[in-house]
């Protein structure tokens, strides 16, 4: 279950839009890729820039998706030796993954914000609509600094609050009680 700490309710509210973003792109990709698939295969007549357009719009799905898995911290992790240790080192072991982490979406932020301003200059566009590639950029440049605010927050709680990875791990277990108990009552 989720902890509780003052700093919750702005950060979750932005975390929210964040994830919403995150999810309407990806069903964007989603659509744009099947659209182009069905008119490719089923007309002769693909959706123009459809490989461009799903690669950038790809790219801004993964970058605003990268923020919310910094919130959520369900990326990838091997915590064996930090599942060893006591609670304050392995808050400073969490605290040293995290600013890891957070250095390595600062650097991302600085790179893709200097591509996005050489594509700017660069007049970069789609081969068929010549639509400009800067957008998506701009875009994907804006979700590497949701992922930077969201990996910060969670290094301060960790800091501040001692909060630990483990906060998230039951998070699957607590939807399906809570879905059984909804389900209860609609049978009443």
């Amino acid at each position: 279950m989720y902890e509780r700490h003052p700093s919750g309710r702005p950060v979750r509210r932005v975390i929210s839009v964040i994830e919403r973003i995150a999810g309407i792109v990806l069903g964007l990709v989603t659509i744009l890729i099947v659209a182009s698939a069905i008119g490719r295969y089923g007309f002769a007549r693909p959706v123009p820039d459809a490989f461009d357009l799903s690669r950038l719009v790809l790219g801004v799905a993964v970058a605003w998706g990268l923020a919310s898995v910094a919130w959520h911290g369900t990326h990838i992790k091997v915590d064996l030796l930090a599942q060893a240790l006591s609670p304050r080192a392995r808050t400073a072991v969490n605290g040293f993954a995290w600013f890891v982490l957070l250095v390595f979406t600062a650097l991302l932020v600085w790179k893709i914000g200097e591509r996005t301003l050489a594509a700017m200059s660069g007049g970069d566009a789609t081969m068929d609509l010549r639509l400009p590639h800067w957008p998506f950029f701009g875009a994907i440049w804006l979700g590497t600094v949701a992922a930077f605010f969201a990996t910060a927050v969670r290094l301060w709680r960790i800091v501040r609050f001692g909060s630990d990875l483990g906060e998230f791990d039951g998070i699957d277990e607590q939807l399906l009680k809570d879905q059984t108990v909804g389900e209860r009552n609609n049978e009443r």
